[in-house]
Order: C-alpha cells, then structure tokens, then sequence
C-alpha cells in the first residue's frame, strides 16, 4: 500500500477545452500556482480481487472512468494485472471549483504508481495524472507550473517554472457556495469548444499569455500577475457565456466581490480577481496587503468565509 499526498493549484492562465478528449489533450498551454492549504491524500493497494474498489471517505463509491483509465495505465506500465483498493479523503471542496480533481488524480498517480513499484520520473507522473484531469498534470509540482499543450500523449506535460516561490504572493481563496456545480467542468469545456464563437480566439489568445505571465513571475511582479490572470478568467468565462445554451459558474456573491476588487485596487492595493469553473473567487495580493484587503471585504461582506493561500509544495509519497 501507498499513500501519496498532493496540494491543489489555481490556474493564472487557464486550462480550458480539450481538442483530444480521448488523451486529455488541451487547445492551449496554461499555467499556474500550487497552493499551500487544500489537498487530497489518496492510498492504493494492488491485491487479488476480481475488481477494483474505491472509497471516498469511508463511503464505497463507483469507480469513475477517469480513476479506472489512470490505474489501467499502471497496471499496463507495470505489467501487473491485479485490481486496486483506492481510498481518498480531499480537504477541499469537491466539485465547488477549487481543483479538487488536480489534487486529487496528481495524488492518485503518484500513490497508483509506488504501489506498483513503478520508478517514474515527474515528467512520467505529470503524464499520468493528466489522463484523471488534465490540471493535475500541474499539481505533481509546487510553485509556479507551465503544463505545455502539446500534440501527443509524451508531449503534454507540466514542469515548474519555480517550484521556490520567494516572493510575497499571497491568495485569498473565497467560499460563496460550497455546492456542487449545475455545469460540471467537463461538459462546460465540451459546450464552450463547440457552440462558443470565442472559442478559437480564447485558445489563441490563452497561449499568447503564457511568456506574458512568465515573465511577470520572473519580475516578481504581483500587480502584472494578476492584471494578466483576472484578464484571462474574464476571457474564459466568456466562452461560457457566450455558448449555445449559454451558462455562467458566477453567483451574485461572486461578481459582488469582484466589484469589491475593483474598488480596493482604487486604494492603491494589488488586488486581482480570478476563478475557475465554480462561484468561488480567489483573489491574488501581496501578502502584506493582507489584513487591509480582508478588512475591507468583511466590512462589505460581514460572513465572507475565505482561507489564506501561500505558494504550495508538489504531490509527494506520505507512506509506502
């Protein structure tokens, strides 16, 4: 048995839409950054049973095709055919847009792996947590990640920018609904890619972003970081608003904040907006900032709950 923890990640530029659903392929290179407080541990044990088993929590639960298309990969690598046990506990929101399924499949490939005595490099473990969700490609490291597009299975991976984030980047990670999504992310990509009219420019103009984004990390430069990551998550979500049906992951609470952000930035403040697919915003700051920026939401918002975010380490082996 092996255990295997990994930490989510927020995407700055954004991964969204899949031109190969079948090898989780993504239109456009993105890039993001490993946050330090939510984060899935998953064990995985190789026995001999007919089938496989998965728990979450101490509930049994179907396993999903993704978790089952991750251990067949293993157990294709590692020639063994046995099934697997997998336990997960995530303490994240799931399905509420915080990357619970980057945390968790990075921490299934590293777990899966080791169990099956797999050597893999992290090049090999990106790959591999890509086919659960292509943003856990990303989470197997910490700080900031670039996950290239890529034109093929070995071509699409992640490797860090800088896994030492020695900057005083701060993320406030707000929760205005804890529920599970209407639209999951899944299907709003697939309804962006193919009924949005943006969507091309979206990819184009995603992949334009990441030098962009680069080299404000390489600047060190938190008010250029995140003006181009509240940029791209408005441009994102206009592929949704903009599809036929159209559908939106914004709630009222989510673009009061936003306008909230607006405000706090006339003050002089670096303080961005961005968010995936789900209501929760996150909001990126210098951490000296902190406590002004909290200050001045909860005067606006008495019962904001949020979490303060640093820089996060990548997915790592907890117990083998």
């Amino acid at each position: 048995m092996s255990k295997a923890r990994a930490y989510t990640n927020i995407a700055l530029i954004k991964y969204w839409g899949k031109r190969d659903v079948a090898e989780m392929l993504p239109y456009n290179s993105s890039l993001s950054l490993t946050l330090d407080q939510f984060y899935t541990e998953t064990s995985v044990d190789f026995v001999d049973q007919k089938e496989d088993q998965f728990f979450f929590g101490s509930e049994a639960q179907p396993v999903s095709p993704k978790v089952k298309r991750v251990l067949d990969r293993v157990r294709s690598l590692s020639g063994r055919d046995q099934a697997a046990v997998v336990k997960t506990v995530n303490h994240v929101p799931t399905s509420a847009g915080l990357a619970s399924s980057a945390s968790a499949f990075a921490a299934l490939a590293v777990a899966a792996s080791a169990a099956a005595d797999l050597q893999l490099s992290q090049r090999e473990l990106s790959i591999l947590a890509r086919h659960g969700s292509g943003s856990a490609s990303r989470s197997i490291f910490g700080g900031f990640v670039v996950w290239h597009a890529g034109v093929d299975d070995q071509s699409s991976f992640a490797e860090p920018i800088t896994e030492t984030v020695d900057f005083p980047i701060a993320v406030l990670a707000i929760l205005v609904d804890q529920g599970r999504k209407k639209v999951l992310s899944g299907a709003g990509m697939q309804a962006s890619v193919e009924t949005s009219p943006f969507f091309s420019a979206w990819a184009q103009t995603a992949e334009q972003a990441i030098p962009k984004m680069e080299k404000a990390i390489a600047n060190q430069d938190i008010a250029e970081i995140g003006a181009l990551a509240e940029t791209n998550a408005m441009q994102m979500h206009a592929t949704t608003l903009s599809a036929d049906p159209p559908f939106t992951y914004f709630a009222p609470e989510t673009l009061k904040i936003w306008e909230i952000v607006r405000e706090i930035r006339t003050k002089g403040l670096n303080c961005y907006l961005t968010l995936d697919a789900g209501p929760n915003p996150k909001l990126i700051c210098q951490l000296q900032d902190i406590e002004t920026i909290t200050n001045y939401l909860q005067n606006r918002i008495p019962d904001l709950t949020y979490t303060l975010c640093r820089p996060g380490s990548g997915a790592q082996l907890v117990a083998k």
